[in-house]
């Protein structure tokens, strides 16, 4: 669970003990006189040689002389180089530092540093984030986790000039931590409790903040002809399910933009099975689905000015008497056939159809599909950036543009009809893979066979949506991927 924090922003405040967290930029270190009136703090810093390097601390246990019981002090480095990234991640330093605190005072304004409330909301939002741990099934906690789980929220004072604009941020700051945190309890529970139907339920849950949603069952998608979906379903014990979520926040003659999430709550691989090592992993083989999710909650949260659409394909892919076969031919929604090569190419089929009935029923401006679906794109970027294809160069450059503003860091592969040839099959339509040699790309150009001519992208996610590097604002093994990305895109291109 994450440590909850009631957050307020002042201009002012009167220090009356607990932590004080004090930003520092290297040519002016030092606290205020009401934070330090015996000069501690500079002292501190000169004795162990603390020069404000971004994101390093120093903490001054019981000071002399000051109100404040511990006075800890975070770098931000350069104050030329600093961008709205490097907020959230101061926020996550001082997350790390104050779990056991009651009351915490934190002064933002560094002399030399200009904070402004959109700043200062990204640095409470690091806050929010970077609080996160994921202990649900843990029966023995260590000291820390116990203080965190057993008590109230630590009350936060954020001092600075800028505090109006600060809590007018922070609204919106608060709406994409919940996004980004719901997506992260998604992938980080058990297969066992969370299956297709409990996963819809999440779903369904975004009700109460306005959002439509929608929940088909197995027998409305066979009535619309999705046996892709539904072929990779049938060798498990749990009913598959489409959830098709709908925010109205724009005017009603827009266009909804569109968002599609594979939704594998567990993949064994079917009949085509997994090695067994690390396979307890394929638990978060729905990091797109739940990324959609968090997204449509941030935006509802917001209440942003956009129509928007998220379906979720939600299957799990088990080896059955009644699972689907290598070499089996199903039709997808579209009509097109595909030959199954290899069942552990599952993703793909999920996804076909939900694009389809996405771009049938909706017709969006766009469509971004988030999947972790190849083992490739890890082998191609490492855990560092996400796997982009599309086929409109406006979309892609937007999504590259917002994660370098969110640091969910996109990089564009190729598509090309030698790629597609690659798919093609003997016997059917296409086939489901083609194999090793390029397989993030085939896998891509698969998708682009259900989009018809809309702007459409495609980001696996399966090196950043679970295991990635874990940083000062995500220490948990999912890591929400793609909610801060994907509102970064609607909050600055498709906002009415």
């Amino acid at each position: 669970m994450s440590q909850k924090f009631d957050v307020n922003f002042v201009k002012a405040v009167k220090p009356t003990g607990g932590t004080a967290i004090v930003l520092q930029a290297p040519d002016a270190i030092g606290a205020a006189p009401e934070v330090d009136p015996a000069g501690v703090v500079a002292r501190a810093a000169d004795v162990g040689r603390f020069k404000a390097k971004a994101l390093k601390s120093l903490d001054i246990v019981a000071p002399h002389g000051s109100p404040f019981d511990r006075i800890i002090l975070i770098g931000l480095g350069d104050p030329e180089k600093i961008a709205a990234h490097d907020w959230l991640r101061a926020g996550g330093v001082a997350a790390g530092k104050v779990r056991d605190a009651e009351s915490v005072s934190i002064y933002l304004d560094a002399a030399g540093v200009e904070v402004g409330g959109q700043a200062a909301a990204d640095f409470a939002l690091g806050l929010l984030l970077g609080s996160y741990r994921f202990d649900t099934y843990k029966t023995k906690k260590d000291d820390d986790e116990q203080k965190a789980n057993g008590k109230k929220a630590i009350k936060v004072t954020i001092v600075t000039a800028a505090a109006a604009a600060a809590r007018k941020a922070y609204d919106e700051s608060e709406a994409i931590a919940g996004g980004v945190l719901l997506a992260r309890d998604l992938v980080n529970e058990p297969a066992n409790v969370l299956g297709p139907v409990e996963f819809a339920a999440k779903a369904k849950a975004l009700e109460k903040l306005g959002v439509e949603v929608e929940i088909l069952t197995e027998r409305e998608m066979k009535r619309l002809g999705m046996a892709a979906l539904l072929g990779v379903a049938q060798g498990s014990v749990r009913p598959p399910r489409l959830g098709i979520m709908q925010w109205n926040g724009g005017k009603p003659k827009d266009k909804p933009i569109a968002f599609v999430g594979k939704g594998v709550v567990f993949d064994t691989g079917g009949i085509s099975i997994k090695p067994a090592a690390g396979m307890e992993d394929m638990k978060g083989d729905m990091g797109g689905a739940a990324a959609v999710i968090g997204l449509m909650h941030t935006l509802a949260a917001r209440k942003a000015k956009v129509n928007a659409v998220g379906i979720i394909g939600l299957v799990e892919n088990m080896p059955d008497g009644n699972a689907q076969r290598p070499g089996d031919i199903v039709t997808s929604m579209s009509g097109q056939t595909i030959e199954v090569i290899n069942t552990d190419a599952e993703g793909r089929l999920v996804l076909c159809d939900a694009l389809w009935y996405c771009n049938d029923r909706f017709k969006p401006q766009f469509m971004i599909d988030l999947a972790t679906l190849t083992g490739a794109v890890m082998v191609a970027l490492g855990s560092h950036h996400a796997g982009l294809f599309s086929n409109d160069d406006t979309l892609s450059s937007r999504l590259t543009a917002a994660g370098l503003v969110t640091n969910e860091r996109v990089w564009r592969l190729p598509l090309g009809k030698e790629y597609d040839k690659m798919i093609d099959s003997k016997f059917a339509d296409m086939k489901n893979t083609g194999g090793r040699s390029a397989g993030s790309i085939t896998a891509a150009q698969f998708l682009h066979r259900f989009v018809k001519d809309t702007p459409w992208a495609h980001i696996d996610i399966a090196g950043t949506a679970m295991g990635s590097p874990t940083d000062e604002i995500n220490q948990s093994w999912g890591s929400g991927f793609g909610v801060r990305l994907l509102d970064e895109l609607v909050r600055s291109q498709y906002e009415s």
